[in-house]
């Protein structure tokens, strides 16, 4: 059994330094083998930079996902070009920079992530993720990889919800990100692909999906723009821990990881 954790987006400073600090217990407490991230929201809010990313996977981080936001920041296109570790989304044109997928040699065998990006009510809109993610699940069958682990970063649950059942038995586990909010929906299809919507996100607790109350709600009264810097306070740890069968890449069990850690923020 190899045991995988997933968190849910990185929201800022506060989120960014929850993980960071608290990753290698984590991994020691939950006896984890293999750490994936979401950081797309690491760098204030949007975006994400080589820094942090080198940051993330030096307190224990195998793998860093991303989303819309993936090329906030300038810097990280170069970044990307020589670590691949770093993931965008697989269903952008070929040649675009970077990579969609990776697999890497681990003590109980290879692992296999795949980070694709969903096309309803989000922008930009990229080629269709459920033809590229199939696509590269076979290759990494193929190829002999058994544990493939797949972040949907998706607005609407119904094609997070497609995307699990059209890989059900096909990669071991489908989670989904972007929303920020985590779905009480984590389950093992049929076919032995562990699911869930949404792991939700590392940021403030008090908050409007990580960013700043009176910010977001000012919009949403006056229908003004608004700046949504990132809240301050309190911040929640949110995720999914999968454990799958090695041999077989069947998930055999699947739980929403929370988190509660104190006020951790400075200025972006």
């Amino acid at each position: 059994m190899i045991r995988i954790l997933f968190l849910g987006d990185i929201m800022g400073e506060p989120g960014r330094r929850a993980v960071i600090s608290r990753l290698p217990a984590i991994r020691e407490e939950e006896s984890v083998d293999f750490i994936i991230v979401n950081g797309e929201n690491s760098a204030g809010g949007r975006g994400i930079t080589p820094k942090i990313a080198i940051d993330l996977m030096r307190a224990g981080a195998a793998v860093i996902t991303t989303g819309d936001h993936v090329w906030d920041h300038a810097e990280i296109v170069d970044f990307m070009a020589s670590e691949p570790r770093v993931l965008r989304p697989i269903n952008y044109p070929p040649g675009t920079v970077g990579a969609g997928s990776i697999t890497l040699e681990t003590a109980k065998g290879m692992v296999g992530v795949i980070n694709a990006q969903g096309r309803v009510f989000i922008q930009p809109p990229l080629e269709n993720p459920f033809l590229a993610v199939k696509q590269e699940a076979e290759k990494m069958r193929a190829e002999g990889v058994r544990v493939i682990f797949v972040d949907f970063h998706a607005e609407a649950t119904s094609e997070k919800c497609a995307m699990g059942w059209v890989l059900d038995g096909e990669v071991s586990a489908v989670v989904g990100t972007h929303t920020h909010v985590p779905t009480a929906d984590e389950r093992i299809l049929p076919r032995g692909t562990a699911f869930q919507c949404d792991a939700g996100m590392c940021g403030p607790i008090d908050s409007v999906i990580g960013c700043d109350v009176a910010s977001v709600v000012s919009r949403f009264v006056t229908s003004l723009p608004s700046r949504f810097p990132v809240a301050k306070g309190p911040v929640a740890l949110r995720g999914t821990i999968i454990d799958v069968d090695e041999a077989s890449g069947q998930a055999t069990m699947i739980r929403r990881y929370f988190e509660k850690c104190g006020a951790l923020h400075a200025e972006e």
